[in-house]
């Protein structure tokens, strides 16, 4: 009985080591949900397969539900690798204390959001008093604290200038809701907006920009600060590494809205924690 118990324990002790090795061998990579979730893996299926190849190990997409679960996520371990706004990123490193942002897409450093009607008779914010209008998700940067900050410095709170304050959830869902004549007008990131205007998704005969925020930092992609640093280094020079004039590397960077990838820092986003908490959505 003695010899079996210990070869049961002998079992699940190989058992045990052999899955711990087998997510030791795991590059797992999740984004916040700021597009529809088939938009996401769509984009992100060439890059999985070539962080693969140049990693040398498996890497696995983990969609996840909202922008929270990306943060806790990351906080508890359970994912490697995030494509992060730069707000969201505030949240991971300040609720984890160690979140590293590595690289960023060059327009990152200089982004923007762009404010939407379908109304011919907005020509600018002065004009919405009273009318309805749609954010994106509420820890979206560019489609909720950034437009809501630059509103803030001009006098306007959105809950008592708007007749009503919806939120999308996503930067596609706002276009949506703003075409189908569900809210006046909406804001969302300038790069989903070009990539969708490109696609014809939306009908330009209707809708239009009819503002624009000042530019600020805004995503990159981090890794948790547990993460062997040695990886996280190999994982920054792959970034790095990717040619717009390599076409099967400007197919990635293509789906990624990126001319190229450049290195980035915590300190470049001091000025989104300054409006999130300017907007007292941090505490």
């Amino acid at each position: 009985m003695f010899k079996r118990t210990l070869a049961v324990a002998a079992s699940l002790a190989l058992t045990f080591f052999t899955l711990l090795s087998q997510a030791a061998d795991t590059l797992k990579v999740s984004a916040i949900p700021d597009e529809a979730p088939t938009e996401l893996l769509r984009k992100f299926k060439p890059l999985g397969a070539y962080l693969e190849q140049q990693l040398g190990m498996k890497v696995e997409f983990v969609p996840v539900s909202d922008y929270p679960a990306v943060v806790e996520a990351l906080a508890t371990d359970r994912i490697d690798l995030a494509w992060l706004g730069g707000f969201t990123f505030v949240q991971a490193r300040l609720k984890t204390g160690n979140a590293i942002p590595l690289v960023q897409r060059e327009q990152d450093a200089q982004f923007t959001s762009k404010f939407i009607t379908a109304d011919p008779a907005v020509k600018s914010l002065a004009d919405l008093k009273g009318k309805t209008f749609a954010f994106g998700s509420v820890s979206s940067t560019s489609g909720s604290l950034m437009p809501r900050y630059f509103m803030l410095k001009d006098g306007i709170k959105p809950e008592t200038y708007f007749s009503r304050v919806g939120y999308s959830g996503a930067h596609d869902a706002t276009v949506a809701w703003v075409q189908a004549g569900k809210v006046d007008a909406g804001v969302l990131n300038a790069s989903v907006w070009e990539k969708l205007v490109a696609a014809g998704k939306v009908d330009t005969s209707k809708v239009k920009v009819f503002a624009t925020t000042p530019a600020y930092f805004d995503y990159n992609w981090t890794v948790r600060g547990t993460l062997d640093p040695a990886l996280a280094a190999k994982i920054k020079a792959a970034f790095l590494a990717l040619d717009p004039a390599n076409p099967k590397d400007k197919e990635i960077l293509d789906l990624q809205a990126a001319s190229r990838f450049i290195e980035t820092s915590p300190d470049n986003y001091k000025g989104i924690e300054e409006a999130a908490r300017a907007a007292e959505l941090l505490k």
